[in-house]
């Protein structure tokens, strides 16, 4: 688009940024929106206090205990069944496996004895359990 100037023969180019700001924020306002729908979901645990813990390695066998009671293993829904033949095997492939248990601090602590001795029954030898730090 050229435009004359008052004073005479001399071209005025510009580029009009206002309809690319608009096309813009119309983008941000819709990844804005969208964005909470494609997070991905997680599991809310409210874990027990403690002054003392180690940092845990990464394992393949994560174990969280819900406040209902409900198992999942690795994020997804799991029942004490699935939960032995993930651990038992996941220890064929690395026999150093480290079962890492997250339980909801409303969860009764015979619930939490249920699940490690179904990760013992399996064959796992270590086993942690997460905390979150004082």
């Amino acid at each position: 688009m050229a435009f004359k100037s008052d004073s005479g023969d001399e071209v005025l180019a510009e580029i009009n940024v206002v309809p690319l700001v608009d096309v813009i924020l119309v983008v941000l306002i819709i990844f804005m929106v969208t964005a909470p729908m494609i997070m991905k979901p997680s599991i809310n645990v409210n874990l027990p206090k403690a002054g003392s813990g180690d940092a845990t390695k990464p394992s393949k066998l994560n174990i969280t205990i819900g406040k209902d009671g409900k198992l999942n293993l690795d994020g997804k829904m799991a029942n004490d069944e699935e939960v032995q033949a993930a651990a038992a095997a996941e220890l064929k492939t690395n026999p150093d496996i480290q079962a890492i248990i997250s339980a909801d601090k409303e969860v009764p602590h015979g619930r939490v004895v249920a699940v490690l001795d179904i990760v013992k029954g399996a064959g796992v030898k270590k086993f942690a359990i997460s905390i979150d730090k004082k």
